[in-house]
């Protein structure tokens, strides 16, 4: 897929969502997470890691006939982190606890409140096809938990 088709839809979902997050477009996650996205609270930017992000639909699908369908779920997403309105407070009363169960459920919280939103720009008749990726995405969480999703 060429980067003017992944700018196309990448405009298209920030437009619709009406936020002002700046967004870049790089390859590879520099960490060793499998990230596809990473909002940066700081900056008020999200990263979109786009080699990931084919290799995360390759890895879930087995195929990239639904890339683009998958990258406009992962960038909803990020861009659901960008608009939390309580992330802020979330991620103080995460760096304000030493109790690793509560962190770890903040950090669910978080995630979770980021794939409500996303809900909200992603279209209904796609909503299959992205609570498979939300059951990925949110799977370590739940272990980390020890509960099921």
């Amino acid at each position: 897929m060429k980067n003017i088709q992944i700018e196309k839809i990448v405009e298209r979902i920030l437009v619709q969502s009406g936020s002002s997050v700046k967004v870049e477009l790089e390859g590879f996650f520099p960490g060793d997470r499998f990230a596809g996205g990473k909002y940066n609270f700081g900056n008020h930017t999200i990263t979109l890691y786009i080699e990931e992000i084919k290799a995360q639909c390759q890895q879930i699908f087995s195929s990239m006939d639904q890339f683009e369908d998958y990258l406009a779920v992962v960038f909803a997403h990020e861009i659901g982190h960008a608009e939390d309105r309580e992330l802020a407070e979330l991620i103080q009363r995460m760096d304000g606890t030493g109790n690793d169960i509560l962190k770890k459920g903040i950090a669910l919280q978080i995630e979770m409140n980021a794939w409500d939103y996303a809900r909200k720009l992603i279209p209904q008749k796609h909503h299959p096809f992205m609570d498979t990726i939300i059951h990925y995405s949110l799977l370590p969480y739940y272990e980390a938990l020890e509960v099921s999703a």
